[in-house]
């Protein structure tokens, strides 16, 4: 298993769509560069690869204010609610509300499962002993893929040793581009017409159309610690992990836009230092005659990364791998100059960053990671 970091950078244009809300329910902006830009924030992104299909059966964890009925829900042939939730209480997980906590836990379905067979057989444990168990499980049941990629920040003023340290970073999503968000002026028309004239319902909705980065970073070290060296387990994370950030987007909105857009280009690179490439875009890219703003966006990260390469002799030091469907849009530079391994399938893709872990993806992707799947 590689020690090294996997980066991603996508470039990936959305039509009209409200993918990630603000407060007032318009689409999230940034100033970047001196200019508005469109953006997605790293959450967003986050979530809609832990929920995607692709990820499905590495999803081991579980986040809810609701634990103690989760578990008491799994005990059979007794209310065991207010033991849970007092339990809970004593590891610092309080809960003052009928159904919650006021804490948001992010423990694993492992976890809660065993938390589950203590109640239902402890017993007459004393309280103490239920609480030094569901410590340990809390505390040590982390090994799960979902959990090892996005940590877990968890304080309870009783227990020490809650942290998972994340192996992945994402950044915010942003334009590449200038992007002002559009006003929708929408109705809805009575199918009963009466006397009165007009639409039944008139509203406005905000929307944007842009072309962004996106730039995710995984730590296979921290990784494969996190999921107890468990490098097969490591390798399908990591194969999951491309498919599900290639083909899942947020779910903002999308019964009214559809913008489920695949990216135009991707590079994965296997090095040791991170390297967001953002700061291509400082100069929003602008479509120019007889081209279109993918292709431009694309020719300028081409030529900010051959610059930072020979800049920082990075070229020859790093592996980059280059993937535009059926070869598209290649990555080159100003003078016509491939940077990087060009391919032109995702699966393909997938098999070969797989393959420079150690492992086969044919063979790993057929683990068998969360049986709540």
């Amino acid at each position: 298993m590689i020690k090294s970091l996997i980066e991603i950078h996508m470039i990936q244009n959305h039509c009209p769509a409200n993918l990630n809300r603000d407060d007032l329910g318009s689409p999230k902006t940034c100033f970047f560069g001196g200019v508005l830009r469109s953006r997605i924030s790293s959450q967003c992104l986050k979530r809609s690869i832990r929920t995607s299909a692709d990820f499905a059966d590495l999803v081991g964890g579980i986040r809810t204010r609701r634990l103690a009925e989760l578990i008491s829900q799994q005990v059979k042939g007794k209310d065991v609610k207010n033991q849970a939730k007092e339990v809970l209480a004593k590891c610092g997980i309080k809960s003052d509300k009928e159904a919650g906590s006021d804490m948001l836990v992010f423990t694993t379905h492992k976890a809660v499962k065993a938390m589950a067979q203590l109640l239902q057989n402890e017993d007459g444990m004393h309280i103490d002993e239920l609480k030094a168990a569901f410590t340990r499980l809390i505390e040590n049941e982390v090994q799960v893929p979902d959990m090892a990629l996005c940590g877990r920040m968890l304080e309870t003023g009783v227990m020490k040793h809650t942290t998972v340290e994340a192996a992945l970073q994402v950044a915010h999503a942003i334009s590449t581009h200038e992007a002002r968000p559009e006003i929708d002026y929408y109705v809805a028309v009575d199918d009963i017409k009466g006397d009165d004239a007009g639409a039944g319902f008139v509203a406005e909705a905000m929307f944007s159309s842009a072309c962004f980065y996106k730039y995710f970073s995984i730590d296979c070290s921290q990784l494969l610690t996190n999921l107890g060296d468990h490098a097969e387990l490591a390798a399908k994370t990591i194969g999951a992990f491309i498919y599900a950030a290639v083909r899942s987007n947020p779910s903002g909105k999308q019964n009214s836009y559809a913008a489920h857009n695949y990216p135009d280009g991707i590079l994965i690179e296997i090095k040791e230092r991170p390297f967001n490439y953002a700061n291509a875009f400082v100069r929003p890219v602008v479509q120019m005659k007889d081209s279109d703003l993918v292709t431009q966006t694309i020719g300028q990260l081409a030529n900010y990364i051959d610059d930072m390469n020979k800049g920082y002799g990075l070229e020859g030091k790093q592996t980059q791998i280059w993937f535009s469907p059926n070869h598209r849009h290649p990555l080159v530079n100003s003078n016509g100059d491939s940077i990087g391994d060009q391919i032109g399938s995702i699966d393909e893709l997938v098999s070969k960053v797989v393959s420079l872990t150690g492992h086969d993806w044919n063979r790993v992707r057929e683990l068998k990671v969360n049986e709540e799947a």
